[in-house]
């Protein structure tokens, strides 16, 4: 990234507005640039203070219970943490007053070493980031993977302005976090795909989709920009990008990138089109899968990868914690935590990965989506459906005649509802197609206690 992006904050006020994640590594890199910081947060000024004691030692000034214009008062610059929309009243306010906002993406791009490669979409970020990050560092790169899965881009700014120079920052990036960019330039950026969520956030499904979009804005001739070309949602992006268009696709064989061919994967990237790997090969399982190893293997072409490296990392990489991660196998019942599985086309894919028939255990709190397709993968699929958290109510209503429904109140119960229903060649299935914050603190929690439950059964 060049130096003239970089802001002079020496001395400068800033207001972090949300002290999570993003906002504690945003905090950590403008207390190395000299800033002084008001933070203001949800959360009660107590909780904060004891949050930021392990953050940093300097002087910061906290604000609780949600009193942002406290923070914005006599700010110059106000970094926005993802979680906090844009559309509340006093960021506005703040804005028409001549306030800078950023999001704590934008700032730390700006202080980047190494090439930039972003990834988003609807699902399979996490996967695809993870994996690239193997494929790389398998290939002797020296590498940082984070945004917003794992450790936050800020922090990887925070080690490049004490002299780490990364060969690549592969950086999963979300609608939230590309509302708020300037100047974001990835080298390689990539739109896996795109369905409906987070309409309780957006207007409408165009406006969601418009903000993936963002991950292009910046690029020139001298960058990427991969897309899914199964993903019909993903048309209306082909001519927003100045980058190189890169495809990938198990349908047809593109013009520049990677396909399938008679079940091997191919790239035609470089001079000659090359094998990649038969699918039979991948320890990863489900179409949606496939479609993540394929955008992986792209990237990894792109950097320089050697072909044998690609194919022995992918034919060794299992996938990621709470998402299509078999837990155990009990009587011949296999149970599987998909709980990283928040939206309907997360869930249709993992129930079009698996063999019948299906107990699927889902539910939660809504997001504002629409469940197109739900009916139809269940009826197809499933031999009963266990139904958790508020959304249980609606979801019976819906699902009634698709299969056979049933309530349970607690997660443990609809684990021990399915283990007694369940018969050998089943599987069980939590794959929510909600968030998780009704009864868990994320999807995490509620997949860590899902597999606990699943290997408590006797």
């Amino acid at each position: 990234m060049s130096d003239g992006l970089r802001l002079d904050l020496q001395g400068k006020r800033v207001a972090v507005i949300g002290f999570g994640r993003s906002g504690q590594s945003a905090l950590r890199l403008l207390s190395a640039l000299g800033a002084r910081v008001a933070i203001a947060d949800r959360k009660p000024e107590s909780e904060l203070a004891q949050v930021l004691s392990g953050v940093v030692a300097s002087p910061v000034e906290l604000f609780g219970n949600g009193q942002y214009e406290g923070a914005l008062r006599g700010s110059d610059l106000a970094l926005i943490s993802p979680g906090v929309p844009m559309s509340l009243e006093p960021l506005q306010d703040a804005r028409r007053t001549g306030i800078r906002l950023l999001g704590e993406l934008e700032f730390a791009s700006r202080y980047l070493t190494g090439r930039l490669i972003a990834i988003t979409g609807t699902n399979g970020k996490s996967t695809t980031i993870s994996l690239i990050g193997e494929l790389l560092k398998n290939a002797g790169f020296d590498i940082f993977v984070g945004g917003n899965l794992g450790t936050p881009l800020a922090d990887a700014a925070l080690l490049s302005l004490q002299g780490r120079q990364w060969d690549f920052v592969v950086a999963e990036v979300s609608s939230f976090q590309l509302e708020t960019i300037e100047t974001f330039h990835p080298w390689i950026g990539a739109i896996l795909n795109v369905t409906p969520d987070h309409l309780d956030r957006y207007p409408s499904f165009k406006d969601y989709a418009a903000a993936k979009a963002r991950v292009f804005e910046n690029q020139t001739a001298d960058d990427y920009a991969i897309l899914n070309a199964d993903d019909a949602g993903l048309a209306i992006f082909r001519p927003f990008s100045l980058g190189r268009p890169v495809r990938f696709s198990r349908r047809e064989t593109v013009t520049r990138g990677v396909f399938l061919q008679r079940e091997m994967i191919m790239s035609n990237l470089r001079e000659a089109t090359e094998e990649v790997v038969p699918i039979a090969d991948l320890r990863l399982r489900g179409v949606h899968n496939l479609e993540n190893v394929m955008a992986a293997t792209a990237v990894a072409v792109l950097a320089g990868c050697p072909m044998n490296t690609i194919r022995r990392t992918l034919q060794e990489f299992r996938g990621l914690e709470h998402v299509m991660e078999v837990v155990r196998v009990l009587r011949d019942v296999t149970y599987i935590n998909d709980s990283k599985g928040t939206n309907v086309d997360a869930t249709i894919k993992a129930l079009e990965s698996l063999p019948g028939p299906v107990i699927l255990i889902a539910g939660g709190r809504e997001k504002g989506e629409q469940y197109p397709g739900l009916v139809e993968a269940v009826q197809g699929k499933t031999k009963q459906v266990i139904l958790i958290g508020e959304a249980r109510t609606r979801f019976r209503e819906m699902l009634k005649g698709a299969a056979p429904v049933s309530l349970a109140g607690t997660l443990a119960d609809a684990v021990q509802q399915a283990a007694s229903l369940a018969r050998p060649g089943d599987t069980v299935l939590l794959s929510p197609v909600c968030a998780s914050f009704d009864m868990f603190q994320d999807y995490k929690d509620r997949g860590r206690q899902f597999k606990e439950r699943v290997n408590e059964l006797a």
